[in-house]
């Protein structure tokens, strides 16, 4: 466990005791109420909407399946109303994720894959965007955009496998039951490969499909 020095005191301190997790993202609007009604309308669950008597008011909301959420209001920030760009929303099935947002009244762009590093970012219509998911279907590699009535950008992006070291390896966890059910059907068919390998039905399954879900999310080797 590494120490550091602390440059007030002259204690030591640890470095690594204290969890720091992202809560909130604030997002620059213009009109509170028109914003509230169309995230709303997106079906993200409404967690506050607090006015007080200086005029500041804070309105909350959190994605379906996020851990983070998203605030916006009025004097909550001098950032120019429109300014949010590249707000990743990650989805299991990008093609999923899009038509549920225009069957809810967004304005979804089709689904694209980068043609050069950090081209996902580039406006709709540039070049650096290449119609279609990713040919190989990698991990982490398609994308879908939609704005919302300021013009904050929020990107779709499909993420289907983790990066190994971008979960806590003691933890496994899922966010929503989609996300499960994703992971479930992955093991299911890697199970599928097990037995033909074994050349029998597995009883242990159960125990199977839990070893490959944990050391997945893990970033571990997967079971044979």
């Amino acid at each position: 466990m590494s120490t550091g020095q602390d440059g007030e005191t002259g204690g030591m301190v640890n470095s690594a005791a204290v969890d720091l997790k992202l809560e909130v993202v604030v997002v620059p609007v213009a009109d509170a109420d028109r914003s509230k009604a169309f995230y709303a309308g997106l079906g993200w669950r409404l967690d506050a909407d607090f006015s007080y008597e200086n005029g500041f008011r804070v309105v909350q909301f959190t994605p379906p399946g996020s851990l983070c959420s998203v605030q916006f209001g009025t004097k909550i920030t001098g950032a120019p109303p429109g300014s949010a760009h590249g707000l990743y929303l990650i989805v299991s099935d990008v093609h999923a994720g899009r038509e549920e947002l225009m069957s809810r009244g967004a304005r979804v762009s089709e689904v694209f894959h980068s043609g050069a590093p950090g081209a996902q970012l580039d406006p709709e219509g540039t070049s650096g965007r290449v119609a279609g998911p990713d040919p190989d279907h990698k991990s982490y590699s398609s994308f879908a955009t939609f704005e919302d009535p300021d013009g904050n950008s929020w990107l779709l992006q499909e993420v289907t496998e983790r990066l190994p070291g971008r979960l806590d390896p003691a933890i496994t966890s899922f966010n929503s039951a989609g996300d499960l059910a994703v992971a479930l059907r992955r093991a299911e068919t890697a199970h599928g490969e097990h037995e033909k390998r074994i050349g029998r039905a597995d009883p242990d399954w159960p125990d199977w499909y839990a070893e490959y879900m944990v050391r997945e999310q893990s970033g571990r080797e997967l079971p044979a």
